[in-house]
């Protein structure tokens, strides 16, 4: 094979590679893949010690940042990806919060100066799948990183025509459904929310789904490492079978093709690996 097999996953802040792609990342790589992972911002609007809210008395931004950014480094020991890259940009924060207007958050970065050193790190690892966020910042999630991750990672993709394959990761609606049902009767603190029917990826654009059934005490153990953020983890709550059930198999919407490949597949790598 002239090119190693490279998967690149892009991320807005620390923790977010866990959940929606960490049995992809440690399947790939106990395969034999190259997994690079770009982490966009260090989460400084993350929960501070004792779980003090951004805004609040007490809240250290880059107390939190280093926190979390030592968080992650253990969260990728757990899942073996082979290479970090931070981006080092400042969290926005939620949608609606005062931080989005921060002149250095993320959200307000131009699009073409963050995706033109994106662009330089395909350049670098060549990689021919790559995996970041919808339009809506990931199956309707909104956060203003998320999104600004996506017009990123598209433009990159674009600017340098590296990649074969692009994704999106989705959480298909079923699935959803099926996981609250779960929750509530597991007797799990939802903290009063509630999915609309809209929200999460709507099935028939899910393209792909990638068994990591194997994978999932290391996307907990990676989960758990982000420890200051474990307030807001609901999922870690959950008893271990329903753990099991939600956290077995990744769902994704593939929007770059440029290989041989099935309509509908289990392996990102499809059409790949003997290219």
């Amino acid at each position: 094979m002239d090119r190693q097999l490279t998967l690149m996953v892009v991320h807005a802040h620390p923790d977010d590679e866990c959940l929606s792609t960490g049995g992809v990342l440690a399947r790939y790589t106990d395969e034999g893949i190259r997994t690079v992972l770009v982490t966009c911002t260090n989460g400084e609007q993350g929960d501070d010690d004792g779980g003090v809210k951004p805004g609040e008395p007490g809240h250290d931004d880059e107390a939190v940042a280093k926190r979390r950014l030592g968080e992650l480094r253990e969260s990728i020991a757990h899942l073996g990806i082979d290479h970090l890259e931070l981006l080092g940009y400042r969290d926005s924060g939620m949608d609606g919060w005062e931080t989005n207007a921060h002149p250095d958050a993320f959200a307000n970065v131009p699009v073409e100066t963050a995706a033109d050193r994106l662009a330089a790190l395909m350049e670098h690892y060549r990689p021919q799948v790559v995996i970041t966020y919808d339009e809506t910042g990931g199956s309707g999630y909104g956060h203003p990183d998320h999104v600004q991750t996506h017009r990123v990672a598209v433009a990159a993709t674009e600017r340098s025509g590296i990649p074969d394959k692009l994704y999106y990761t989705a959480i298909p609606r079923s699935a959803i459904k099926r996981m609250f049902e779960l929750m509530r009767d597991s007797d799990v603190d939802l903290g009063g929310f509630e999915p609309t029917d809209d929200f999460g990826t709507p099935d028939e654009r899910v393209t792909s789904v990638v068994d990591v059934t194997p994978y999932v005490e290391r996307k907990l153990k990676a989960l758990q490492a982000h420890e200051s953020q474990g307030e807001n983890i609901f999922l870690l709550r959950m008893p271990e079978e329903a753990q099991q059930q939600v956290f077995s198999h990744e769902a994704f919407e593939r929007v770059l093709n440029k290989v041989k490949a099935p309509d509908h597949e289990e392996d990102l790598f499809a059409g790949l690996r003997d290219a």
